[in-house]
């Protein structure tokens, strides 16, 4: 099979593959299916060969390899013109806790022969740590407070050495919480159903927000638009503390308000992973997502997404 660099430009048929087509991958793949005519051929790399049927009726050609089997990633080797990641670090105990391998074994096989012409990866506004509630823009320094989050760092830098070697238009989508109210678990009534409680206001964080559906536009358009060696954040304007966020989601859902504590308090009754949330405060400036992908967000804010 010829690679897409040996037919004329006019002739090309773009080939996509998503990497961790979970649902926003899914609704990826909406959008570059109606934004460029169908002319682009969708392919989905899965772990799972129980979700090819599900993959063929979104229209994108499923692909069977596990980023923990590097072995089963070599047909990937210049299959792509462009490349959109989304998949997860590994969460497992390793030697070394910083790494994701999965990141550094698809970084491999896409050096192989041909290389995409974009690679746009998902990471993290985790990999910030705590700012404190300050503003921050994509140039300032990470500080990774969590395992999870260093693995993310690591998967930046294994993407940014791919851009730098072979000319790769390689970007990055700092992704903050995500929610929509089609997704599984991605809204706060559950939550708000636990009764779970949040901190009081003195003691309360910044939260960020994105809808499902404007980061699945974001992940389309940084693949065409997307500057190289560039960092975006994939936020919308929600300023909102976590606390009110979710207020305001009770009071749209027509639940009770969750109850408040200090953050003495919350270290008893509520889980590390979610504390480790309550521990880190910041807002992010989203210039970029606006000025160079040229997105303009559906749903400006939270009380816009879960409204709709």
């Amino acid at each position: 099979m010829p690679f897409l660099g040996a037919l004329p430009a006019r002739f090309r048929r773009e080939r996509v593959l998503i990497v961790g087509c979970g649902d926003v991958g899914l609704r990826a793949a909406r959008e570059l299916g109606a934004a460029q005519g169908r002319r682009a051929r969708v392919i989905a790399l899965t772990s799972s060969p129980g979700r090819a049927d599900e993959l063929r009726g979104a229209g994108l050609t499923p692909l069977v390899g596990n980023l923990d089997e590097p072995a089963s990633l070599r047909r990937l080797a210049g299959l792509a013109s462009r490349v959109l990641h989304l998949a997860p670090p590994p969460s497992q105990d390793m030697s070394d806790w910083r790494m994701d391998t999965r990141t550094r074994a698809l970084v491999r096989v896409l050096a192989q022969r041909t290389p995409p012409l974009s690679l746009v990866y998902g990471s993290t506004t985790g990999v910030y740590g705590d700012r404190g509630g300050a503003w921050t823009s994509e140039s300032q320094p990470v500080r990774p407070h969590t395992p999870r989050a260093a693995r993310r760092v690591d998967a930046e830098d294994r993407v940014r050495w791919l851009g730098r070697a072979l000319s790769v238009r390689a970007s990055i989508l700092r992704i903050p919480g995500i929610y929509a109210n089609d997704r599984a678990g991605g809204t706060p009534r559950e939550r708000l159903l636990r009764g779970t409680p949040v901190l009081r206001p003195e003691d309360d964080v910044y939260t960020n927000h994105v809808h499902a559906d404007d980061l699945a536009r974001a992940c389309a358009l940084a693949l065409w638009r997307g500057r190289a060696q560039r960092v975006v954040h994939a936020v919308d304007d929600t300023e909102l503390r976590m606390g009110d966020y979710f207020d305001l989601a009770a009071d749209v859902y027509g639940l009770p308000r969750p109850p408040r504590v200090a953050r003495d308090a919350a270290q008893d009754q509520l889980p590390l992973m979610l504390l480790s949330f309550m521990g880190e405060s910041r807002r992010l400036r989203n210039h970029r997502l606006k000025q160079e992908l040229r997105l303009r967000l559906r749903y400006p804010t939270v009380a816009q997404g879960l409204r709709a």
